[in-house]
């Protein structure tokens, strides 16, 4: 008998040094120390049940998930301690009774990868509790002797010991907490809960980097305050893992050093956290690109209030003016008042004048002959010289009064900030969009959001599903190249 005894505690040792680095076997270990000694002493025999109670109700972490577990531990700590207590029949089997009670509760209230090992926690405390209840029993109604019962005690606890030790090796409760970790990451809700709940630390807390500001804040704005090193130190109790992402810093996790039950499963967990990083870094992109559009078409509403307040005061500033005039040209032809010659020389003027009015709204030629017709145009009334290369062939209607406009502002935007003597306009056919490039030799330094009309350029644009870009260096011109996706593309240049 005292063979079994002693190989009992030599089992819960080797186990406990083959898992050392892990809660589970820090408590085995624990419990095996304490079952020798109390083969040499008494006021120990019963001492292991303290860290035997903890690994099957904290298992496979060395922390509790629940206050009933709490407690029980706490009991089972004060009984094993207390010979008193424990040489009390009715004591022990409150004891057994509170063990399998909260591995029950612990099993039916744990969720997703989590309940698996709650599982194997629960046969252990389930087998554990039936061997101290069961010897009591016996001895209590006086059916057995304690040589009698210590046998399939000693059994039992080693049985135990081995199947929670095989749950380590080989069950899949690890591998199911990271899938369900990453099932839970496409949910919504705060990433910290589920990381805690995959790790099986409540206390975990989570950073992310502010490279602006250079410091980590947590889900609600708040500072967390970590210390700088590697990826991975121990602080204060506390494990830091760093969550780099292509390189760069993104994130920390800080977690209790005591509470993974696997090195492995912290660093899948930690991988699955760095996904969840880039995730969230491009649903930010999003929100930023959705709040500019936003912004863009603010932007457009605002600049077609002030472009019909702009054409109701060029109105009559300018065309108005030039119909009086039309009107006082042809009343004096019908009253007779002037010589042919005279009346052919205002009735040509007449026609001059609405013609560039009809030109300013929208070109004929624009109509009938696209942009090659419409631009020659609208070179001859810029106030420098302009040289267009327009590839021959018609676009769709929207496209071509797009690129006229775009043409137009572009042109009036070097009137009044480039300074330039000369200007060139490119129009081609390229990879299913249509492309303008607007040039000029003027004094650069152009910005889109610097106030010289770039900013309502790039509105239009952006509103056509097109991209706009500029090269403006200091004193060497101003460079736009506009892509407008074509109907039947995805995309500029595609």
């Amino acid at each position: 008998m005292i063979i079994v005894d002693v190989a009992t505690g030599l089992i819960l040792v080797a186990l406990g040094l083959a898992y050392r680095r892990r809660p589970a076997g820090v408590l085995l270990l624990g419990a095996g120390l304490t079952w020798l000694l109390g083969d040499v002493t008494t006021w120990a025999v019963y001492l292991h049940r303290g860290p035997l109670i903890h690994l099957v109700l904290a298992y496979p972490y060395l922390r509790p998930r629940t206050r009933l577990a709490s407690a029980t531990i706490l009991a089972g700590y004060l009984c094993a301690a207390l010979p008193a207590f424990t040489a009390n029949g009715p004591a022990t089997l409150a004891v057994a009774a509170a063990l399998a009670g909260s591995a029950w509760h612990g099993y039916t209230t744990a969720s997703g990868p989590l309940r698996r090992a709650g599982l194997a926690a629960l046969g252990a405390a389930s087998a554990l509790a039936l061997a101290m209840s069961a010897g009591t029993v016996l001895r209590l109604i006086g059916m057995a002797a304690d040589s009698a019962v210590q046998l399939p005690y000693d059994l039992v606890v080693a049985a135990t010991a081995a199947a929670l030790c095989a749950d380590l090796r080989w069950g899949r409760w690890a591998r199911a907490a990271v899938t369900g970790l990453v099932v839970d990451l496409a949910q919504s809700g705060p990433l910290r809960t589920r990381l805690a709940r995959a790790l099986g630390d409540p206390s975990l807390t989570i950073g992310f980097w502010l490279p602006v500001e250079q410091r980590y804040v947590d889900e609600t704005g708040r500072s967390v305050h970590v210390r700088p090193g590697t990826s991975v130190e121990r602080a204060d109790g506390r494990v830091h893992t760093y969550l780099d992402v292509g390189g760069e810093r993104t994130g920390v996790l800080v977690h209790d050093a005591a509470v993974p039950a696997d090195p492995g499963l912290v660093a899948e967990v930690a991988a699955a956290a760095r996904l969840a990083m880039a995730n969230i870094g491009l649903r930010e992109q999003v929100r930023a690109r959705a709040a500019e559009v936003a912004a863009s078409r603010r932007r457009l509403v605002e600049s077609a209030d002030a472009a019909r307040r702009g054409l109701a005061e060029d109105l009559r500033d300018g065309p108005e003016r030039r119909l009086d005039r039309v009107a006082d040209l042809l009343h004096g032809a019908a009253a007779g008042k002037r010589a042919h010659g005279d009346l052919t020389s205002r009735l040509e003027r007449a026609r001059e004048v609405l013609r560039d009015l009809v030109v300013g709204i929208h070109p004929p030629a624009l109509a009938g002959g696209g942009l090659p017709a419409a631009l020659p145009e609208l070179a001859q009334l810029a106030p420098v010289p302009v040289s267009l290369s327009v590839a021959p062939g018609r676009f769709p209607a929207e496209f071509e009064a797009a690129g006229y406009f775009l043409c137009s502002e572009a042109l009036t935007n070097i009137a009044r900030h480039a300074k330039a003597s000369q200007a060139w306009i490119r129009i081609w056919r390229h990879d299913g969009s249509l492309r303008i490039e607007i040039e000029d030799d003027g004094v650069g330094g152009a910005q889109v959001d610097g106030g010289s009309g770039l900013r309502g350029l790039a509105d239009r644009v952006a509103a056509l599903g097109g991209s706009l870009a500029l090269d403006s260096p200091p004193g060497s011109g101003t460079r736009l190249t506009i892509k407008l996706p074509l109907p039947g593309t995805t995309g500029p240049g595609q």
